[in-house]
This record gives structure tokens, sequence and C-alpha cells, in this order.
């Protein structure tokens, strides 16, 4: 190769750089802009759905879909910016959309799910949840993943799919809960008495809901004790002071009224042979 054909190829390569320059230097602008552009509307709309008290999980999850398709739709602009033809680009990406759809089923499943749990609720963000095995508060709604913080303090990541086909057990839905607490009493302890005293207790608990009785019966008559059953309601905020505030006096109160609460015990016969035998 010859000094000439470095020249020539050098100059080729300048002139293809000076031409093709404009359109790089509108892609990067478009780019800088763009981005900018997809942060201020995002901001925008985020502060139009705080101000409208729009449910967090629903915007957090339409936020996310709207910047993954302003982001979508800067690439497409770009890409035009530095000559590629729209019509055949749409149909490579089209393409590759399918085969991406093949290979992420579980994924296009998990979004779908996601889709479903921000239109029908069955859950919120801050609402305690027992969903797959996992006990917790419900902290993030994502496209594909719901986040779960457990008593713990530990994060429980669960699929959206998994979360729409399957049981979930709410228990922040309702203002109020509804306990139940067995509670066990000799056999010769008196009943009668023993449901005054529980029923008292209750009544007299600051936290525990007097517009539904609470009730005491006989749920069982057990091998070693008779138990009995309290049935309460509390609202929300206040039910696990109810609870362990019940629990920690019953014994108190049970002892006070004379009511024993008995231990589990089994009686044993033991036959002698040698007895049996001389009787016969």
């Amino acid at each position: 190769m010859t000094i000439q054909d470095v020249e020539k190829y050098a100059n080729l390569l300048i002139e293809k750089v000076v031409a093709y320059l404009p359109s790089v230097i509108g892609a990067i602008l478009a780019i800088v802009i763009g981005l900018w552009l997809i942060k201020f509307i995002t901001k925008k709309i985020r502060n139009i759905m705080e101000k409208r008290d729009v449910d967090i999980a629903i915007r957090n999850f339409s936020l996310s879909i709207i910047n993954i398709g302003l982001k979508i739709l800067l690439f497409i602009i770009v890409i035009t910016k530095l000559g590629f033809e729209t019509t055949s680009f749409a149909a490579i990406i089209g393409a590759a959309g399918l085969a991406v759809g093949l290979a992420l089923q579980g994924s296009l499943s998990n979004f779908a799910g996601g889709v479903l749990i921000i239109l029908l609720k069955p859950f919120r963000i801050g609402d305690w949840v027992d969903a797959q095995g996992v006990s917790g508060t419900v902290d993030q709604i994502s496209l594909f993943y719901t986040h779960l913080i457990t008593f713990n303090n530990q994060r429980a990541v669960i699929p959206n799919g998994e979360l729409s086909n399957n049981k979930v057990i709410n228990y922040s839905s309702e203002k109020q809960r509804k306990d139940a607490i067995t509670v066990r009493i000799s056999y010769d302890s008196d009943i009668k008495k023993a449901r005054e005293v529980l029923m008292d207790l209750m009544l007299n608990n600051e936290n525990i809901s007097k517009e539904t009785k609470p009730q005491v019966f006989v749920s069982e008559l057990a091998e070693s004790s008779v138990n009995l059953s309290i049935r309460f309601w509390a609202d929300l905020p206040v039910f696990w002071d109810a609870h362990f505030q019940i629990m920690a006096d019953i014994k108190g109160t049970l002892e006070e009224a004379g009511i024993r609460i008995p231990l589990p015990q089994r009686h044993v016969m033991i036959h002698n042979q040698e007895d049996t035998d001389s009787d016969k």
C-alpha cells in the first residue's frame, strides 16, 4: 500500500466522520435533553399524584411504566437520529421482543400479576399480610415483585405472579380483628364463676371493643381440664396490646378468684401380677 493510498483512505474516513458528525451530535443532544425531560415529566406526574392522594402502590407502579415507556421512545428517537431506518428497526425490535417474551415467560407472568395486584388491591403498602409462607408488612409493590418486611426486620421478595394466583391473608384490611384465647381450668373449679371473672376482665380492658360484647363459653371437656374460650374484638392499632394484656392478666385474676389452672396430668394404674394370681 502506497502513501497515496493511505492518504486516500484517511481523507475518505475524515469525510465520513465529518458527514456523520452532525447525526452523532444530534443523538447525544437528544439523549441529554431526553433524559432531562423524562426526569422532569415523571417528577411532575409524581407531584400531581401526591396532591391527589393517589395510592402509593399505584403511584410507584404507574411511574415505573411511564419511565420505561419514555426511555424506549427516547431510544427510538436516538436510533433515528443516527440514521437507522425506523421500519427495519421496528422489525428487529419485534423479532427480539418475541424471543425475549418466550425466554421471559415467568417475568411476564409476574408483570401481569403486578397489574392485577394494582387493579384489584388485595393489599396495600403498609398492610400486614401472610403469603407464600411469609408474614410481613408490605413495603413495596414493583413491576415484577412485592417486598415484605418480616417481624424480624428481614426483606422477603415474592414474585407478583405467585401472589396473584395464590392465597393471601390480609390482616390489615378491616378496622377490627377478633381474638380467640383458650383458658384451661380444673374440673373442681366453679365454671360459672370463672366465666364471670373472665368476662369482667375483658369488659374492664380499655383496648377491647364494647360495641360487640365479648364472649366466654366452654369449648371443650379435655382429659385434665375444662377449656374455656374467650372471644373479643379490638381495633387494629391496639389489637396486640389487648391480646397481650389479657394474656398477662388471666392467671393472676383467676388465682385471686380461687380458680385453679391445672397442669397436664395423667393417671397411671399398675397392676401387681402376683396379687392378681392370688385372687384367683
